[in-house]
């Protein structure tokens, strides 16, 4: 069997004074097991070598210890939220070099942050939430990328980009030979960082071995509107979520939403505004609620208008001589 490069041994640093602090901790809330160096002997992360015991870079790679950052600067999640549908133009951008066993759920709410969450359909009387994309894939697609990534290769992270149209999830390394994304449903399993994967499946990371990919699939079933790639751009993988049916907006069309959202804000203050001073005073007047508010009688008439119709208002009596009355049920 190859030897894969998380169990090579790093002759630097001894476990003794390896710093891994925060993996203990992660490890002991996962599990609710204390990190004894009998559980890391038995998932192999270090070996007694010439009277020492030394570390394996999976290890190195779960640790706090500055060693990690010298040997594996690379070993990070560029995370950025592009303005547009193509890089250059940054929204928000976060790097994410914690120890390796925090980064996926760092990157994946970083992620949640920067997608939208809405109400497409009712269940009964029961609100649907519903995320615009497949976010049970995008985390798993996130674990894959730290569990599966090559970590020999220098110069190389993860980078995740989200833009207006589109989440992209790059990973250094190509797709092992015997793993097909085209046949996700099958429950395909290989494993490129032997020492690192059964500690992530021990705290949680993986669930189960080959469940990664299924679930990715049967997720995206759920999404008809939303179209899945894979490449591999020179030596790394890349997996896409698509929104098929995006149109881009013009700086027109933002900017007139955005004025849109300012005016029915505004609007909705006028109308509160109105019920609270009609509240203090049932005889007032359309020119005194003209004169406290600051708006004119005509927009004052209209916001009535609208708050009988929606039956949160009633005139009782004439112009002359009547008064409001607020509707209790709505107030």
């Amino acid at each position: 069997m190859n030897k894969s490069f998380d169990s090579e041994l790093l002759y630097a640093k001894t476990l003794d004074n390896l710093n891994i602090q925060s993996f203990k901790q992660l490890y002991q809330d996962k599990t609710e097991e204390t990190l004894t160096v009998q559980i890391l002997k038995k998932f192999e992360l270090f070996k007694a070598d010439q009277g020492k015991n030394l570390p394996t870079n999976a290890l190195i790679l779960l640790s706090d210890d500055e060693i990690q950052k010298q040997l594996f600067p690379y070993s990070k999640i560029e995370c950025a939220r592009f303005k547009g549908t193509i890089p250059g133009n940054f929204i928000d951008q976060k790097t994410i070099d914690s120890n390796l066993a925090l980064q996926p759920e760092q990157a994946y709410q970083f992620v949640l942050r920067h997608i939208s969450q809405g109400s497409s359909d009712y269940k009964g009387v029961y609100r649907n939430d519903r995320w615009e994309y497949p976010v049970i894939a995008i985390r798993e697609a996130i674990r894959n990328a730290v569990i599966h990534r090559d970590y020999s290769l220098t110069g190389k992270d993860i980078k995740i980009a989200v833009f207006d149209d589109k989440i992209e999830i790059t990973s250094p390394g190509n797709l092992l030979p015997s793993i097909d994304f085209n046949e996700m449903e099958s429950g395909q399993s290989d494993i490129r960082n032997k020492i690192l994967a059964p500690v992530f499946k021990r705290i949680g990371i993986i669930e189960q071995w080959g469940n990664g990919l299924r679930l990715i699939y049967e997720e995206l079933q759920k999404y008809p509107e939303i179209d899945f790639k894979w490449t591999e751009p020179g030596i790394a993988f890349r997996i896409s979520f698509i929104k098929k049916n995006f149109i881009e907006k013009t700086e027109t069309e933002i900017h007139a939403l955005s004025s849109e959202k300012s005016s029915e804000k505004s609007s909705e203050k006028s109308s509160e505004k109105i019920l609270e001073l009609i509240l203090n005073n049932y005889n007032i007047t359309i020119s005194e609620l003209s004169e406290k508010i600051g708006i004119s009688t005509r927009a004052i008439e209209k916001h009535i208008k609208k708050l009988q119709l929606e039956n949160k208002l009633k005139r009782v009596g004439a112009d002359r001589g009547g008064y409001w009355e607020i509707i209790s049920d709505s107030n």
